[in-house]
């Protein structure tokens, strides 16, 4: 019988996942909204950490994914502030 091993990647990726998971929800149930700075980080960190997570295993497909929705978070999270600053 093979023990479960949790490593670093495990953790760090489960952790970046149920940010996002949660964003997801939060939103689904209209908690929260796409637009608002919850979501926004929720999303930005949990893809980041689920990026560092496929990065450490080299799993470069998520990494691309992962990388992406990043960076769209990135991008949305300086539109947050820009918008707030406009205003």
């Amino acid at each position: 019988m093979e023990l479960l091993m949790i490593n670093w990647s495990d953790i760090i990726g489960s952790f970046g996942v149920t940010l996002l998971l949660i964003a997801f929800l939060l939103n689904l149930a209209s908690r929260i909204s796409k637009d608002g700075l919850t979501y926004i980080l929720l999303n930005l960190i949990g893809a980041g950490l689920a990026m560092l997570a496929s990065w450490l295993i080299h799993y470069i497909p998520f990494v691309v994914l992962e990388g992406t929705w990043t960076l769209v978070s990135l991008v949305a999270f300086f539109n947050y502030f820009r918008k707030r600053l406009s205003n």
